[in-house]
């Protein structure tokens, strides 16, 4: 009796629940290209998680489990990201894509390229802006996310198939502790032997170290790793941040001192679990959680007809929450804001802050905020350039 209530038991827990999540997509109803056999393992799918109507922000992503190329981490790489993308506003994608040894690349780069297009055909249905499609990719499926960031066309002009003639180059990548290279020392070993088998060549390890494929056409990046890491080391984000930095392509990196590979979202770490709040932050910094345009900003500040010697301006959209906050310095009274990362068009709630002064000594007690209280001092972004001046009495 008590061997039957520990079955079912069992059964009840939600770690054994079926029909978790929402209905699988073939991305191929027809049969993937290179499949060999019919079972579930030859059909790379998608699952969607579309946010309620009044939160949807309009933007996507594509998320890839890692698991060496040989298996998916779906729960904790995948779904329950999906779930959290849900909950902020964004549609959340998770593929399942072909894996070795049955297959080699190119079949999960060809599995992510077919998913991020199908997302784009099904823009309209699905309630997502075409210009906003992200891919997100853990260890092994960072690299297949990177290796679409990094290989990827425009779209198939002459396909038959409408689906392939749309661009399968994400808007925005999100690469969590990810396999980059698979050239360099610090490489993970088990994805190249995964996509290549055992006789791999240099050139072709190369041609999938995508730290060196990065131009400056390669989307935009958030990444996260640990220094703890020891199954795919942190060298491997380093580089590709590096490779971003260096063509001028906007890019994020956290890399926590605490935490091994696959942490996933770190649930219950004080530190580690805090990339999510970062990738939020950097999702609306970087406009790609509102369709709102951004314009250069710049003016004077003065206090009682004095510039301000050194503090803050922000600029923070009072009709969308979900609008990129426009925001700078303020040296001698004077502020300038680039378009790049400017002022969301619209009615802005304006505060400034007070640093005090460059000086060798202490001049104020504290930061002090100095613009007008409950949201008092407001200014009207316009697309293009803007000049405002700031003239505080107290």
């Amino acid at each position: 009796m008590r061997s039957l209530f520990v079955l079912l038991a069992l059964l009840a827990a939600p770690g054994l629940a079926r029909g978790v999540g929402p209905e699988p997509l073939l991305l191929w109803p027809d049969g993937a290209p290179g499949a060999v056999g019919t079972e579930t393992s030859d059909k790379p799918s998608i699952r969607v998680y579309p946010p309620a109507p009044e939160k949807n922000t309009g933007a996507a992503v594509v998320i890839c489990p890692g698991g060496g190329y040989a298996v998916l981490a779906y729960d904790h790489e995948g779904h329950q990201l999906a779930e959290w993308y849900r909950d902020i506003g964004v549609t959340g994608i998770v593929l399942q894509y072909r894996l070795a040894p049955r297959y080699r690349h190119p079949a999960p780069l060809q599995d992510v390229q077919r998913a991020i297009r199908t997302v784009r055909s099904k823009a309209a249905e699905w309630k997502v802006d075409p210009d906003r499609v992200g891919v997100m990719g853990f260890s092994a499926g960072g690299h297949l996310a990177s290796t679409v960031s990094t290989h990827y066309d425009l779209g198939k002009a002459d396909s038959q198939d409408p689906i392939d003639r749309l661009s399968c180059r994400p808007s925005f990548t999100v690469l969590g502790y990810p396999v980059v290279s698979l050239s360099a020392e610090y490489s993970h070993k088990g994805s190249g032997k995964n996509l290549f088998g055992d006789k791999a060549t240099d050139e072709q390890l190369k041609e999938l170290s995508n730290d060196l494929h990065v131009t400056k056409e390669t989307p935009r990046a958030f990444l996260f790793h640990t220094s703890e890491d020891r199954g795919v080391p942190a060298e491997n984000s380093v580089a590709y941040y590096s490779a971003l930095l260096k063509n001028g392509v906007p890019a994020e990196l956290h890399i926590y001192q605490w935490g091994p590979h696959g942490v996933g979202m770190a649930p219950g770490e004080p530190e580690v679990e805090t990339w999510m709040n970062q990738l939020h932050g950097w999702l609306r910094s970087s406009g790609l959680l509102s369709t709102k345009k951004r314009a250069h900003v710049k003016g004077m500040i003065t206090v009682q007809g004095k510039p301000l010697r050194w503090g803050t301006i922000t600029l923070t959209p009072k009709e969308d929450e979900n609008a990129p906050a426009g925001w700078a310095m303020v040296r001698d009274g004077k502020f300038d804001i680039p378009a790049v990362r400017g002022a969301a068009v619209g009615v802005s709630q304006v505060t400034i802050r007070d640093l005090g002064a460059v000086e060798p000594h202490p001049t104020i007690e504290n930061i002090k905020e100095i613009s007008p209280p409950k949201g008092a001092l407001v200014a009207e972004v316009k697309e293009g350039d803007n000049t405002f001046d700031f003239n505080l009495q107290n």
